[in-house]
């Protein structure tokens, strides 16, 4: 298939760059992460800003943490626990023991601000024998909203209950053993009562804050080479870089001179622009435009430079644009992605590092996007306002 014969992409949204609007105060976000047995974490609480790195030497967490987060994004997206888990055995707590009915697991929660005030999910999942989640439970105010057990263990389905206030106060009913159950509230909760109406507000607050993520690590070796021409939706490792800058440059460019302009201020030369050119076969490579007569192609650029265009395209793209899991259903004005970056500074000279940091801040600032990312060493980031540091012991 040639380039000139290959589908077109749908037309991207171009995002809200900083200065093109104000923040909406109502966005769904995670501003907690509750790891109470995941890991090498127990009884962790960690807060989250619009901009939070967690720091510490290898072994301390770092990616683990991240990895819950993906996890219960999944679950609210209404992904199965074994597609979320599946190893589930590497998630639960070291040196855990089993109960006298060779039951080990793990529980994660987390906490999401919004409209509603604050809303605190926590989920039991049992990994052995047999992967399940054996509790859930949803509050706010102190009030709980929904919570499941698991009462027969025969059963795939656990025994679910959640708040009506109506002329009974709780509903009852069974619920799959193998979804989160605040996922699947809009589906069994009539709304009539204030009750109901409270719960569905809650869950959906709580879905929509964890929906919209993506976990990205870009990997150079994989950008050099072109590419085949595809959906234009990055993937996670950025293999795609040049395929997506095909089709940013011409349906944004806004979007694509602030892209310029921070791959101008990280990469060794001068940067006129930053485009993809079509090749035989259907396939495009990136260069950049030296503007004098030259071009370099991406191939030819430091590991350093390949992670911190990619993870600067990332930063000024949105879910039209990046391979995530978007709520259709709700406005694009009441959502926020969530990168989710492991090894944020890897590579990075400290030019780099503090250039990216620079555009993380200003791009989280105005709650479009939120990023939580782990870097071994923050204290270059410390102290920088906007900067949520966590800092993890070994």
């Amino acid at each position: 298939m040639t380039l000139s014969s290959a589908p077109a992409a749908p037309p991207l949204p171009c995002p809200a760059l900083p200065g093109d609007g104000e923040c909406h105060p109502d966005r769904p976000r995670v501003t907690e992460l509750r790891l109470s047995a995941f890991a090498r974490h127990r009884r962790a609480g960690f807060p989250l800003g619009p901009l939070t790195l967690f720091a510490g030497p290898s072994g301390c967490g770092k990616s683990s943490a991240l990895r819950a987060y993906e996890a219960l994004a999944r679950l609210g997206g209404g992904a199965r626990l074994d597609e979320v888990f599946p190893d589930p055995v590497a998630c639960v707590p070291d040196r855990a023991r089993p109960d006298a009915q060779r039951r080990r697991g793990f529980r994660i929660g987390c906490t999401a601000d919004g409209p509603e005030g604050p809303v605190r999910l926590d989920v039991a999942v049992q990994a052995e024998p047999c992967l399940r989640i054996v509790g859930e439970r949803l509050t706010a105010d102190g009030l709980v909203l929904l919570q499941t057990a698991l009462r027969d263990p025969g059963r795939r389905a656990v025994q679910a209950e959640w708040h009506t206030a109506g002329s009974s106060p709780v509903t009852r009913a069974p619920l799959p053993d193998d979804r989160l159950g605040t996922a699947l509230l809009p589906l069994r909760v009539a709304g009539k009562t204030d009750g109901q109406r409270r719960v569905l507000a809650a869950a959906e607050q709580m879905v929509v804050a964890l929906r919209s993520v993506f976990a990205c690590d870009p990997r150079p070796s994989r950008m050099r080479d072109p590419v085949p021409t595809g959906s234009g939706r990055l993937l996670r490792g950025c293999d795609n870089l040049a395929d997506v800058l095909w089709r940013t440059r011409t349906e944004c460019r806004r979007r694509h001179a602030q892209l310029v302009a921070a791959v101008r201020a990280g990469c060794a030369g001068p940067v006129a622009d930053v485009l993809a050119e079509p090749l035989a076969g259907g396939a495009v490579h990136a260069l950049l435009d030296r503007g004098d007569g030259f071009r370099t192609g991406l191939g030819r650029l430091g590991h350093g430079e390949l992670r911190y265009l990619a993870l600067a395209l990332v930063l000024l793209t949105g879910s039209g644009v990046l391979e995530v899991d978007a709520a259709a259903e709700v406005p694009a004005a009441l959502q926020t992605l969530t990168v989710l970056a492991d090894g944020f500074d890897r590579g990075l000279d400290p030019g780099q590092r503090a250039e990216l940091l620079r555009l993380a801040v200003r791009m989280c600032a105005r709650g479009h996007i939120r990023l939580v990312g782990a870097v071994s060493d923050a204290s270059w980031a410390t102290g920088t306002d906007g900067v949520t540091v966590v800092h993890l012991e070994p």
